[in-house]
């Protein structure tokens, strides 16, 4: 058995889990999310926790038994606790603010004109600094993927270490020119 896929996923209170066929709905204090569980892999509710099994000891389908697990247990977190991700802005004259009442982010990124960005529908943003974002949401893939594409709008160079970076990554830093 997979080490992660055999393990049960706990169901915090608050938190509903429906299985119809091989569609997964879990529904919390914080929204709903649905994922389709793959062929070979099987869902079951019993006792306030999910057990996911599998049909066969196939290499794709051991594959598949750990990340359905793994992707379950994400959707059970995000609609009780949900996901955040924590952006830093470098450089002089960097800054982020939000805008049209929350549903974009306006950044300063040293180009000569500000750049908008549109938050999609289930992520929030807060600006608690001009220099930090946290993009927040209940669905996992859709958070590290805004901030994906906030840090891509000028990620981190390595000579200064200006621009956008994640909380906790370390930009390697080079040595400039040495001058005479």
């Amino acid at each position: 058995m997979s080490r992660i896929g055999k393990q049960p996923i706990k169901i915090p209170t608050g938190v509903k889990v429906a299985i119809s066929g091989a569609k997964v709905d879990v529904t919390g204090p914080k929204g709903t999310l649905s994922w389709t569980v793959p062929a070979g892999v099987q869902a079951t509710v019993s006792a306030n926790e999910v057990i996911l099994t599998r049909a066969s000891d196939d290499s794709p389908v051991r594959a598949l038994h750990g990340m359905s697990r793994s992707l379950v247990a994400n959707l059970v977190r995000g609609v009780s606790a949900g996901f955040e991700r924590k952006l830093f802005i470098d450089g002089i004259g960097y800054r982020a603010a939000l805008a049209s009442g929350g549903r974009s982010i306006e950044l300063a990124l040293g180009f000569s004109h500000p750049v908008e960005f549109l938050l999609p529908a289930g992520i929030t943003a807060k600006t608690e600094k001009p220099t930090e974002v946290v993009v927040s949401g209940i669905d996992k893939y859709l958070v590290g993927e805004v901030a994906a594409r906030l840090r891509r709008l000028r990620p981190a160079e390595p000579y200064k270490g200006k621009g956008i970076r994640y909380d906790g990554e370390v930009i390697r830093r080079k040595v400039g020119k040495a001058g005479k």
